[in-house]
């Protein structure tokens, strides 16, 4: 049987709310509707891996490591989407 997602990771979605808002009163910030699609997906996967992570460890620093690893390549991969620190392919402008 499929487990329920945890409604807590829908709410990191709710960040999705600062860039269109943005949008409205700037025009320097400029997304399009697969740029909130990409990061609602990178923010969903976040906060389940971190959901994940405090269910399956009992060890404090065991959490903070893997947490704090999760939120690294979370930041890692939203810099390279946005100004590719390492030129790859997938890399913004």
């Amino acid at each position: 049987m499929l487990k329920k997602i945890p409604i807590s990771s829908f709410y990191a979605l709710t960040l999705l709310f600062i860039p269109f808002l943005g949008m409205q009163f700037s025009e320097e910030i400029n997304w399009s509707i697969f740029d909130f699609l990409l990061m609602g997906v990178l923010l969903f996967v976040l906060s389940l891996g971190i959901h994940f992570i405090l269910k399956k460890t009992l060890v404090l620093n065991l959490r903070i490591l893997f947490i704090s690893f999760a939120i690294v390549l979370f930041l890692f991969i939203w810099a390279e989407l946005a100004v590719g620190i390492i030129d790859s392919r997938f890399a913004g402008n």
